[in-house]
């Protein structure tokens, strides 16, 4: 397993190794072992599978507040997607800023976003499944979301097209209105 770090502090690129012969492949898609040798303690409670028909649903930016915020491990089991990191910690050096990966079913990459970091994905193809792992339950209380294309984070989807979108990201406020109760701690 290939652990890389990106330009926003705690958010990780996951390769893992594929073994592969004429029967076809095997991999670890998790590894607590490896990644706690990395820096990284979790415990992920719940495994959540997603379905989008068609290309272009846009999924976020979603976050849940403290106490209830939740780490992600995230992968594209079907298809492909662009998946998106924002860094949403106030007093952060890197607050408001972004990270964008392709995740696909070919390239088995995944992505680690951790808590104070809001998230989302456009697919990229139609009929995409994402899979991803969760270190705390789902809190309808402290669900929250901004608004997928607000200005002061730039997001650059890669897909010139209207997106698909709930009634709840169409109405998610900008990172200056939304209710964010994270604030940035250096690490020592």
């Amino acid at each position: 397993m290939n652990i890389i770090k990106t330009n926003l502090e705690g958010v990780l690129i996951i390769e893992p190794k594929v073994f592969g012969d004429h029967r076809g492949w095997f991999m670890e898609t998790y590894s607590d072992q490896k990644l706690k040798e990395y820096g990284v303690h979790l415990n992920f409670v719940q495994d959540n599978h997603s379905f989008s028909a068609s290309k272009g649903t846009l999924r976020g930016l979603h976050y849940q507040l403290d106490p209830k915020a939740q780490t992600k491990l995230v992968r594209c089991t079907k298809g492909s997607i662009f998946d998106v990191a924002v860094d949403i910690r106030k007093e952060s050096p890197t607050y408001g800023q972004w990270i964008g990966i392709e995740l696909t079913a070919e390239n088995k990459k995944q992505l680690l976003v951790p808590k104070g970091f809001a998230h989302a994905f456009l697919t990229l193809t139609d009929d995409v499944e994402v899979q991803y792992k969760v270190d705390e339950l789902y809190s309808p209380d402290h669900d929250r979301g901004i608004k997928w294309n607000d200005p002061k984070i730039g997001i650059e989807w890669p897909a010139d097209l209207t997106p698909i979108l709930s009634e709840k990201d169409q109405n998610a406020p900008s990172l200056e209105g939304a209710d964010n109760n994270f604030t940035y701690r250096a690490k020592l």
